[in-house]
């Protein structure tokens, strides 16, 4: 029994140390984001401005999804740090993104924190 109680316990304190190490999510549907009180001050600024500059064209969901499943939720194709260094260079090329190189490279910084923060 006290194995049993020992294994429990040991559990418990893993998937709750794992927990706590994501970005959490907050809202459902197009609502969906990530909570800012979850990321470090540093990149609240980029965040804001992703949030702002991305949603013109897509909901966060699409990120939040693509980052917690690995795979970019339209195409199915993997989503790692290859694939958020291509997407960046893809919305640096649309028209209507108002992003700049500095603004993709911070905001590809981000996203690669938060996958990174994700794994754990």
């Amino acid at each position: 029994m006290k194995r049993i109680f020992l294994l429990a316990a040991l559990i418990t304190l893993v998937v709750t140390a794992a927990a706590e190490a994501r970005v959490k999510v907050k809202g459902r549907g197009d609502a969906m984001t990530f909570d800012i009180a979850s990321i470090p001050p540093q990149y609240h600024a980029t965040f804001e401005m992703m949030t702002r500059k991305c949603t013109k064209c897509h909901s966060m969901q699409r990120t939040v999804v693509a980052i917690q499943t690995g795979r970019a939720p339209i195409t199915g194709q993997i989503f790692d740090r290859q694939a958020v260094k291509a997407y960046g260079i893809k919305m640096l090329r649309k028209p209507n993104s108002d992003m700049s190189k500095q603004d993709i490279r911070e905001v590809v910084i981000l996203m690669n924190y938060i996958m990174d923060e994700n794994k754990k």
